[in-house]
């Protein structure tokens, strides 16, 4: 089901004629995405859906690229917090569990997730950089959404205790979420409850405290 429009925010000092044209732009932008997906978001059906010209689109976000960052923006699927309690183990579960739903259920996820690893340059955008600002947006958006919640179960007091010292959060990111998306993209298999508990027994087994050679022999 589409999710409902959201208003364009607007500055104090903004026609409000321009913020009724920017919010018409992304209104059918968004609609179109929803319904057709990538491919139905064009330049030609955004302002015959809007009944905004060419130029207007343009003055308002440069490239169909920016508009198509703003409609996934406004479309992207809410993200359950970080539990904030219980064994690292389950914290780390119920985190995973629930990317996997979104992943496998929500196909606007992967969407994003695979267009934007595809739109943006690898580096991280320089101050100066503002031709693609809706792109960027949605990539810190993302970060911060997506990442948050994992960084908040690793940096706590209970994962200081269990990881090894010197577990890298963004490299254990990866080794958690990268497996759910090329399970879904390559193998096409769902990312079930047993696979997700895999993974997150392997990552505690791999970052687990190190022993020594004779902690290994002694037992």
């Amino acid at each position: 089901m589409p999710t409902a429009a959201v208003p364009t925010p607007s500055t104090p000092d903004e026609d409000p004629r321009l913020a009724r044209s920017r919010t018409r732009l992304l209104d059918a932008a968004t609609h179109l995405l929803a319904e057709g997906g990538i491919d139905a978001v064009t330049i030609d059906a955004v302002t015959r859906t809007a009944g905004i010209a060419r130029a207007t689109l343009y003055r308002h976000f440069g490239t169909g690229t920016e508009l198509l960052a703003a409609a996934f923006e406004r479309l992207l699927p809410p993200v359950a917090p970080a539990p904030d309690h219980g064994p690292l183990r389950q914290r780390l579960l119920t985190l995973l569990t629930n990317q996997a739903h979104l992943i496998d259920h929500a196909p606007l996820q992967l969407t994003v997730l695979s267009w934007l690893g595809m739109s943006i340059a690898p580096t991280p955008p320089t101050p100066t950089q503002t031709d693609r600002p809706h792109l960027h947006t949605l990539r810190r958006r993302i970060i911060e959404q997506y990442r948050q919640p994992f960084d908040a179960v690793l940096t706590s007091d209970t994962a200081h205790n269990t990881l090894r010292p010197g577990t890298d959060t963004t490299t254990a990111l990866a080794q958690l979420i990268g497996p759910l998306i090329f399970n879904r993209l390559v193998t096409g298999t769902p990312n079930d409850q047993q696979f997700c508990t895999q993974l997150v027994d392997d990552f505690l087994t791999s970052h687990g405290p190190q022993t020594t050679p004779g902690q290994t022999e002694n037992g």
